[in-house]
């Protein structure tokens, strides 16, 4: 509800609120480029007498002095029967050039206020003022919800794409906007007598002037006790008219100024109220803060990014394997499908459930599994299908299914059935719907099937698994389903290196690039497959031989780099890695990238800790290839030995001399000290316990041994500080990438 609360009215004022955004951040140039332009002395250095005094001996026909909240100071004068108006030094008082207001900044204040529509377009304005406002309270809503809680909304985000431009820019905007929406709401509320506005009565004529001859405007004590950082408007006297004052007017209140003995007459203070309502066009305005102009205007720049990547979001939405035709009311269903899935497989098997469900007449709602609802009236049946992420983890569509079952209530009719997807290569085959399928019995709930594993997304075990389901429900259901390919590119090996014979750990590391189209295709118009933009930490995809399902591994390499660069040590009986180390240059391979964006460093100063072993330092390496800003990296890796398998060590020692990497530390087993990675952690404790104090984060890459091993090791090195890795995931600040 709150998603649809930000989204639609986003959506419908979208174009609005871009061209008054980027209205508001042309306008918020201008008290910066004033304040530029003016003289602006230090306080207490001139008085409004001295001012008035030196302008004076300047513009003898002087009229009015005006000085803006910028600091510039303008003189209206009548010379030889002509008017002007200068823009003056308070210093000297001499003219530094005519002065006009600029016609470009006032057609945009215009289209700013009204849209060029006149009332009916400030009104307008006023509406999207608000509307705005209810975005900014919305959008933080759901971004705290996103990362759990307000406690977070300073750390790294996870993600990429536009939901990670959309919630960066909007944690940098938001209070900017925020600030921006509520004001202008205000003003335009005065404006139709929606809020009162305050009184601009000002002080009575004075009734008793003393009509004696004018002294010197610079010899006047009522102006010479007024400061020109308090000064806005002094009215000179008509020409020859003893009876006639100076109209003073500062940020305090306003009165006037006998013209004869410099007293002060009938001196009104500002109400409160006026006080409140500058104040407001101030901080919308920047009038008189030309700092929080910029600030402002910097804000409102990133209303068109943020339209456009929120209109991405919500069409990448609507298009989502989640939208499923005929998909019936939640409150209404009879049968309840809820999805985990991580690169959107499982969804396919979910619509083929849902179909076939729905074509045997039962009312059927499918979400993912974080929509959980508190509660299904009317719904007998719950099928629960998700996939396991990492070692055990909730896939993304899941991450806050556990938390939400607290707050679940089942009816006493609702049986389930958990289907969970993987592959059986992991030790922790489908740990997730395991997990899953004990929640919701120690929930109350009753088991319709016991839960059930399928392996690489085995149409054969989907099949068996519709058919016994088929039994407990009594409908027969014909569940043919065969997940589509991923769209490959062709690859080809371009360069290798071979490490570990020596040790018994034979492990590769292999550069491909796009293949070109060969024989006679070269000749026809370019159209063939590219690679989509990557990051080090992405996962490819590799298809081995004989159409079993891809095996992953990560890249590292950017797509700066020019080539797709994976390591990969030989497995006894591996398929893909045995099929990919007996390639050489030249040949080619069916590949895929998949993102990975949970597992990269975050951006900023704060150290970065890198713990890996094998093969798992391949995207490590590729994230200190990255560290071009030179943030504090540290990198513990553990081999076998440093003269058969220490995989990068060239690259490592270039990277720790031009600083791109902070310090190295290694560990071979079957060395002379036989150390592995955890030893050198505990070494090292006292620093690794200070770098986490100070907002250090931690990647994990490598086998599933060697990370439980570092886990409780960094477990016992966080003791002192009351945190652990638990925490620290929490936080974003504990990443594994773990095989």
């Amino acid at each position: 509800m709150l998603r649809k609360f930000h989204g639609l009215p986003g959506l419908l004022a979208g174009l609005l609120l871009m061209v008054l955004s980027v209205t508001g951040a042309v306008l918020a140039l201008a008290p910066a480029l004033d304040r530029a332009s003016a003289v602006v002395p230090a306080s207490g250095d001139v008085s409004v007498a001295e001012l008035a005094g030196r302008v004076v001996a300047q513009y003898p026909g002087t009229e009015q002095i005006v000085r803006e909240p910028s600091g510039k100071v303008i003189v209206y004068y009548s010379r030889d029967g002509q008017v002007g108006a200068d823009l003056v030094n308070p210093l000297t008082g001499e003219g530094i050039a005519p002065y006009e207001s600029s016609a470009f900044f006032g057609w945009v204040k215009d289209l700013h206020r009204s849209l060029m529509l006149d009332d009916a377009g400030r009104a307008l304005a006023g509406v999207m003022a608000a509307l705005m406002g209810l975005l900014c309270v919305s959008g933080m809503l759901l971004l705290a919800r996103r990362i759990g809680g307000w406690k977070n909304l300073l750390r790294p985000f996870s993600g990429s794409g536009s939901k990670r431009v959309h919630a960066e820019l909007a944690r940098f905007a938001v209070l900017g906007l925020l600030l921006s929406a509520l004001t202008g709401s205000y003003m335009s509320a005065q404006r139709f007598g929606l809020l009162p506005e305050a009184s601009a009565t000002g002080p009575g004529f004075p009734a008793e002037v003393s009509g004696g001859q004018p002294a010197p405007v610079g010899t006047l004590n009522a102006l010479g006790n007024v400061d020109l950082g308090e000064f806005r408007e002094l009215v000179f006297p008509y020409p020859g008219d003893p009876q006639d004052v100076y109209s003073l007017t500062t940020t305090g209140g306003s009165g006037f100024v006998d013209q004869a003995t410099g007293e002060l007459l009938q001196y009104q203070p500002r109400s409160e109220g006026s006080i409140v309502q500058q104040w407001i066009v101030s901080l919308h305005t920047g009038e008189g803060l030309w700092w929080l102009g910029l600030i402002l205007g910097a804000a409102a720049l990133t209303v068109p990014v943020l339209s456009v990547t929120g209109m991405t979001i919500w069409w990448q939405r609507r298009r989502s394997p989640g939208k499923l035709p005929d998909n019936a009311d939640a409150s209404l269903a009879d049968t309840i499908i809820l999805v985990g899935s991580e690169g959107n497989t499982t969804w396919g098997f979910a619509r083929e459930l849902h179909a076939s469900l729905n074509k045997a007449g039962f009312h059927v709602h499918c979400s993912e599994m974080n929509a959980l609802a508190d509660r299904y009236p009317q719904a007998s049946r719950l099928f629960v299908l998700t996939s396991t992420y990492g070692d055990g983890d909730a896939p993304a569509s899941a991450r806050r299914f556990m938390a939400r079952l607290g707050n679940f209530r089942p009816g006493k009719a609702l049986k389930f059935a958990v289907l969970g997807f993987g592959d059986r290569q992991f030790s922790n085959f489908c740990k997730f719907a395991v997990d899953v399928d004990a929640a919701l019995a120690d929930k109350g709930l009753s088991r319709l099937h016991t839960v059930e594993r399928i392996d690489r997304c085995s149409s054969p075990q989907f099949r068996e698994w519709g058919e016994k389901i088929s039994e407990e429900i009594g409908v027969p259901l014909a569940l043919d389903y065969s997940p589509l390919p991923p769209a490959t590119v062709e690859l080809e090996l371009i360069e290798r290196a071979d490490y570990g014979l020596a040790v018994q750990a034979p492990t590769s590391i292999l550069r491909f690039k796009a293949a070109e189209p060969g024989g006679w295709r070269k000749y026809l118009p370019s159209n063939h497959k590219t690679l989509p933009a990557f990051e080090a930490g992405d996962l490819l995809g590799v298809m081995p031989p004989n159409g079993q399902a891809p095996r992953f591994y990560s890249l590292a390499s950017s797509a700066t780099d020019g080539v797709l660069e994976i390591c990969v040590r030989k497995q006894p009986g591996g398929l893909c890695s045995g099929y990919l180390h007996e390639l050489r240059p030249g040949d080619r391979i069916e590949g895929f990238v998949r993102e990975n964006p949970d597992f990269r460093p975050a951006k900023g100063s704060n150290p970065v800790i890198l713990i890996g072993a094998g093969a798992g330092i391949g995207p490590l390496a590729g994230f200190i290839r990255k560290n071009t800003s030179r943030s504090p990296m540290y990198l513990y890796w553990g081999g076998r030995s440093s003269q058969s398998d220490f995989l990068y060590k060239p690259e490592l020692r270039h990277y720790l001399d031009d600083h791109r990497l902070t310090g190295l530390n290694t560990a071979f087993s079957r060395s002379d000290e036989r150390a592995y990675v955890q030893d050198k952690l505990r070494q090292d404790e006292s620093a690794v316990r200070q770098m986490v104090s100070t907002g250090a984060q931690i990647l994990v890459c490598g086998g599933r041994d060697m990370a439980a091993g570092v886990r409780q090791v960094i477990d016992d090195i966080l003791k002192p500080l009351a945190t652990d890795v638990k925490m620290l995931k929490a936080q974003g600040r504990y990443l594994e990438d773990i095989y």
